[in-house]
C-alpha cells in the first residue's frame, strides 16, 4: 500500500529512481561522516549508564545486607548480654557449691559463656568491616564512572550541537530523496547499507572499476 501511495502522486521513471538512489547514498554518506565524528561515544555512554545502573543495584543490595546485619548484630548483642547474665549467675552459685565437681561444672559453664561472648563480638566486628569495605569499594567505582559519564555526555552533546543544523538539513534531504524510491528498492538499499562496513550500497563504476570496493 505504501509503495502504491508513493508512486500514485508521481510516477518516477527507473532512471529517476536510480538517480534518487545515488543522491540518497551521497546524503547518507555525509550523515555517516558526521556520525563517525562521534565514534564510539554513544556506545560508551550507554555502557557507562548500564554499569552505573548495575552499581546502584549492588549498593541497594548491600544496603539490604546492612539492614540484615544490623538485625543480626542486635541478636549478637542480646546473646552477649544473656551470656553476661548467666556468668554472673554461675559465679554467684560457685559461692554456694558443696563440692569440687559442682564448682568445676559451673566453671565450665562460665568458660563456655565467655567463649560465646568472644564469638558474638567477633561476628559483630566482621560484619561491620565487611559491609563497610564492600560499600566503600562500590561507591568509589560509582563516583569514578559518574565522572566518566558526565565527561563523555558533554563531549557527545557538544558534537550534537555543532552538527545539529547540518544533520537536520541532511535528514530532510534524505527523506525527500527516499520519497522518489519505491519501498522494494528502498528496503534493498537499506539492507545492503546495513550489511557493508562502509555503508555504500550505491556507487559509480568507472572503467569497469567499482567505486565502493
Amino acid at each position: 500500500m505504501a509503495a502504491q501511495k508513493k508512486t500514485a502522486e508521481v510516477d518516477y521513471s527507473m532512471q529517476e529512481k536510480i538517480l534518487a538512489l545515488y543522491e540518497l547514498q551521497k546524503i547518507d554518506s555525509q550523515i555517516d561522516e558526521i556520525n563517525k565524528i562521534k565514534g564510539e561515544l554513544p556506545l560508551e555512554v550507554q555502557d557507562l549508564e548500564d554499569e552505573i545502573a548495575g552499581l546502584d543495584t549492588r549498593i541497594a543490595n548491600i544496603t539490604a545486607e546492612v539492614d540484615e546485619l544490623n538485625k543480626a548484630t542486635k541478636q549478637y548483642k542480646d546473646a552477649i548480654d544473656q551470656s553476661k547474665t548467666l556468668i554472673a549467675k554461675y559465679e554467684g552459685q560457685q559461692d554456694n557449691v558443696h563440692n569440687n565437681r559442682e564448682f568445676d561444672a559451673l566453671s565450665k559453664e562460665i568458660e563456655y559463656q565467655k567463649l560465646e561472648i568472644e564469638l558474638s563480638e567477633k561476628r559483630i566486628k566482621e560484619a561491620g568491616v565487611d559491609v563497610k569495605l564492600k560499600k566503600k569499594a562500590i561507591e568509589e567505582v560509582l563516583a569514578e564512572r559518574k565522572v566518566d559519564l558526565e565527561a563523555k555526555q558533554k563531549e557527545l552533546e557538544g558534537i550534537d550541537q555543532e552538527t545539529s543544523k547540518e544533520m537536520e538539513a541532511l535528514t530532510a534531504q534524505s527523506q525527500r530523496a527516499a520519497a522518489k524510491i519505491d519501498d522494494r528498492l528502498l528496503a534493498a538499499y537499506k539492507r545492503i547499507r546495513h550489511n557493508v562496513r562502509n555503508g555504500l550500497a550505491v556507487v559509480t563504476v568507472k572503467r569497469d572499476a567499482c567505486g565502493g570496493c
